[in-house]
């Protein structure tokens, strides 16, 4: 719980009132390597605090080609925030790649305790603007960017995970084929 609590309090202070409402919704679980935290189809009820690990949020076309949408490194926020607020089923699936350790909560429970504390509120605002600017982001990147280029910025934003996870799963995420990848790893190393 100490990592959650650190993460949370580095997107925005809280206070000891405030952690101790925290502490009583999150409960510690594991995903296991190939489970899901959602499935397509499924619908969300949960959120969750990525304290160590991967988990990929992937999307599949009408050939069953798969295509990785995001990769969640430790320490993050996982969980389908659309399908959450949309109360829509869930069309990104996430699936752990490792091992990892979650801290789960039920999206509802935050969304009851938000009602009445500025402090779980003010965070949750943070978080989603956070995730907003991190989006337009990588619009951008593959927009104006070519391979290599967004390959040394993933190199920056999720260091160690080349180790971690099979070299497809990145070249999905980055818009190239494996192929490519092998190229640009071994031009820019």
């Amino acid at each position: 719980m100490e990592k959650l609590i650190a993460y949370l309090n580095r997107i925005s202070p809280l206070s000891e009132q405030t952690l101790s409402l925290m502490d009583s919704i999150f409960f510690l679980d594991n995903l296991k390597k190939g489970d899901y935290f959602i499935d397509e189809g499924e619908r969300a009820h949960e959120i969750a605090f990525l304290q160590h690990g991967v988990v990929r949020a992937f999307y599949s076309n009408q050939q069953g080609k798969e295509y990785n949408k995001t990769l969640f490194t430790a320490p993050a926020i996982i969980g389908s925030y659309g399908a959450l607020i949309t109360k829509e089923k869930n069309q990104l699936p996430q699936q752990a790649l490792t091992d990892c350790i979650i801290w789960r909560a039920r999206f509802d429970a935050i969304e009851r305790l938000s009602k009445d504390n500025i402090e779980i509120e003010r965070l949750r605002r943070k978080i989603s603007e956070h995730f907003f600017v991190w989006n337009e982001k990588k619009q951008l990147e593959v927009a104006l960017l070519d391979a290599t280029e967004r390959y040394i910025i993933f190199q920056k934003e999720h260091p160690g995970i080349e180790a971690a996870i099979p070299q497809y799963h990145i070249a999905s995420y980055l818009g190239i084929s494996p192929t490519q990848l092998s190229r640009i790893r071994k031009k820019t190393s």
